[in-house]
């Protein structure tokens, strides 16, 4: 079932947050080097010492890595390495001691990423924890330079607040296009596009990781007649109705995509054969029990297939045993889930 929590709005949020963090990933570990170098350069006059919270901060992101493909709600372990790693900044500068005031800036340098990530409310609770962070360093090192001379905590404060509302601005506008080269506009699922770059990353993984993939072929029965006896517009509300019931049944970590028509495509992640086809059934019996858009009764076939473990996950080889399975399901009568088990499992 989709779950939801107070950083994203809806299962695409999740979804476009996941994607988002795996582009960061290569560019953070070099962030990490370039503050290291910067550290290791500042070591005559500050210390040595602090490089150690920077690896701190490196290692509760690499946990916090380790734990997203596997959790309901992943963003919230984004969010928390997010703050530990800001407040490490934050302790590293105060124990510089009073010429921590003057790189209190290097706080504004996680902000970029909150709008890359989050929903309003994730980027104003991780803008508020970096002012109050700011203020209490400032405050707390040396409240007489502060005293003296207020620019210097005014200007980095100034830069946090601006840095986030120009990296909101800019990441709603690529969002908008982006959206719109990967989403379906009529159901909101994801289009072939998406799933062709998913697919290929699922690929990849499965290299590493050696993880099943499964994925599900779901197709409406007679959707032909739905429009015939009921017009387009209703066809459409129908399957704007079946993309609102899938995603609520999916996993966080499962994608729907949607193939054209009415056939669409479920990738589910780390899971057995035997798992798909019980997700598979969970989907056909819901949308067969409710009456979809405004009055029309609907049911659905699923065709089933899954890679094995410690196998490399071939997208075009188990897309097409999942399109035979879902043949078969049509071919004997429609409202079914069938799968590329043996005869002897077929379900």
């Amino acid at each position: 079932m989709e779950t939801v929590s107070w950083l994203i709005r809806n299962g695409s949020d999740r979804e476009r947050m996941l994607d988002m963090d795996r582009r960061l990933q290569p560019v953070r570990l070099r962030t990490f080097a370039v503050l290291a170098l910067a550290l290791l350069a500042s070591g005559p006059w500050v210390g040595w010492w602090t490089i150690g919270p920077l690896l701190v901060a490196a290692a509760v992101f690499r946990v916090a890595d380790s734990q997203i493909e596997g959790t309901a709600r992943p963003e919230l372990w984004m969010f928390a390495a997010w703050a530990v790693a800001e407040i490490i900044i934050a302790v590293s500068l105060a124990l510089t001691g009073t010429s921590a005031v003057l790189m209190l800036a290097m706080l504004a340098i996680p902000i970029v990423t909150l709008s890359a990530r989050f929903s309003s409310r994730g980027i104003l609770v991780g803008v508020a924890l970096a002012l109050g962070l700011m203020i209490a360093v400032a405050f707390g090192t040396n409240a007489h330079a502060v005293a003296q001379n207020p620019p210097v905590l005014i200007a980095p404060l100034a830069v946090v607040i601006s840095v986030a509302m120009l990296s909101v601005a800019l990441m709603r506008s690529d969002v908008e296009h982006r959206s719109k080269a990967v989403i379906d506009q009529l159901t909101g699922l994801l289009n072939r596009s998406a799933l062709e770059a998913r697919a290929h990353e699922l690929e990849q993984q499965s290299t590493i990781s050696g993880e099943p993939i499964a994925l599900i072929v779901a197709d409406l029965d007679n959707f032909k007649g739905v429009n015939d006896a009921h017009g387009h517009a209703s066809g459409d509300a129908v399957l704007k109705d079946v993309a609102y019931l899938v995603r609520k049944r999916l996993r966080a970590f499962d994608l729907a995509y949607r193939l054209g028509g009415d056939e669409l495509l479920i990738l589910v992640p780390g899971a057995e054969l035997e798992v798909a086809v019980a997700v598979g059934e969970s989907l056909q019996e819901a949308i067969s029990a409710e009456t979809l858009g405004g009055g029309v009764q609907v049911t659905m076939s699923c065709g089933v297939s899954a890679s094995r473990r410690d196998e490399i996950f071939d997208f075009d080889a188990v897309f097409r045993s999942a399109d035979s399975a879902l043949y078969e399901a049509k071919r004997c009568g429609g409202n079914r889930v069938r799968s590329d088990a043996p005869p002897a499992m077929v379900v």
